[in-house]
């Protein structure tokens, strides 16, 4: 089956372990890494959880101290840059749909 090398080594995960990681998934979306981006944006090389957290009170979304700080210790050390450049790297090995044929010019000749 070809997406048997995605499979986890237990893929048994404890009903603990399960829900927790699907709890965390849920309640990061895209939010998180979308505040870190912005601060990045406007100048701080690396931002920390607490330049997360002012980002998104001021639009008055949740905050959860420990999905930012997960999130700030994975990133930390690298450069948005490097992340973004391995990330093109990895997607290239994904191949891609057969793009559409040329469109014919309207009108004749």
């Amino acid at each position: 089956f070809w997406l048997k090398p995605f499979w986890p080594k237990n893929p048994q995960p404890s009903a603990g372990q399960a829900t927790r990681t699907l709890e965390s998934l849920g309640k990061m979306g895209m939010k998180y890494c979308a505040a870190y981006l912005m601060a990045v944006l406007a100048g701080n090389e690396s931002p920390g959880a607490s330049d997360i957290q002012k980002i998104l009170e001021s639009v008055e979304a949740e905050y959860d101290s420990s999905i930012a700080e997960k999130l700030v210790s994975e990133l930390e050390g690298k450069t948005v840059h490097e992340v973004i450049a391995a990330g093109k790297e990895k997607l290239k090995g994904f191949g891609g749909g057969g793009g559409g044929g040329a469109v014919a010019a309207a009108g004749g000749a």
